[in-house]
């Protein structure tokens, strides 16, 4: 089941979220144009409830949103999903939406409870994140994702500036202390370049570029 956007799918290669669909093996909600239909009025004469309703109620509630999640990956009698994976693409634009922080965080709480315990699936999420950022509210969110991660990936330009054959780097952190009670987690950092339709990935300084 994919939340709010695919065109970050739908450029890579090999991904066709359109057979994907149509095979019953994604779910797909559109949220810019959810919200817009919303906004609107579009559901309510189609006489369906949105995933948005928080819109119109204060901002306090993504009960509806959660409510969404756990119908599509509830198991009818013939089928069922086997590992399922929720994808949230980006949670930042709920808070963008005017959604509390606080709300954020149940929200995706409810979600592991269902997905990750009871489904035995997993929850990928992005959001963003700036070291410099005064947005007090998106790094609350952000921190609090990250200590309840098993895996972080965090990717970043480069310290250097712009660079014509490596684009960022990418910090690939394994939480491995929340399982073996060890001090520090496991990291690893890799630099990489994008292409029309793949990244390429390499170790920081070996950019065929370089050598």
């Amino acid at each position: 089941i994919c939340l709010l956007y695919n065109i970050a799918f739908s450029s890579l290669k090999g991904v066709n979220l359109t057979a994907a669909k149509e095979r019953g093996q994604l779910i797909f909600l559109e949220g810019l144009k959810s919200c817009l239909d919303f906004m609107f009025g579009e559901e309510e004469q189609s006489g369906q409830s949105s995933p948005f309703q928080f819109l119109s109620e204060g901002a306090s509630d993504l009960r509806a949103l959660f409510d969404f999640v756990r119908t599509s990956l509830t198991p009818s009698s013939s089928d069922s999903w086997k590992g399922p994976v929720l994808l949230v693409d980006d949670l930042s634009v709920l808070l963008s939406l005017g959604a509390a922080p606080v709300a954020v965080l149940d929200f995706i709480h409810y979600c592991r409870v269902v997905v990750c315990s009871q489904l035995k699936g997993n929850i990928v999420v992005l959001v963003h994140s700036n070291e410099d950022s005064e947005d007090e509210e998106n790094e609350l969110v952000v921190n609090s994702l990250c200590h309840h991660s098993d895996l972080i990936l965090w990717v970043e330009g480069l310290a250097t500036g712009f660079c014509k054959d490596v684009h960022g780097q990418i910090k690939i952190i394994r939480r491995v202390s929340l399982e073996l009670m060890v001090e520090k987690d496991l990291v690893q950092i890799y630099q990489y370049k994008i292409q029309d339709k793949n990244v390429t990935f390499f170790a920081r300084g070996l950019s065929a570029a370089v050598l």
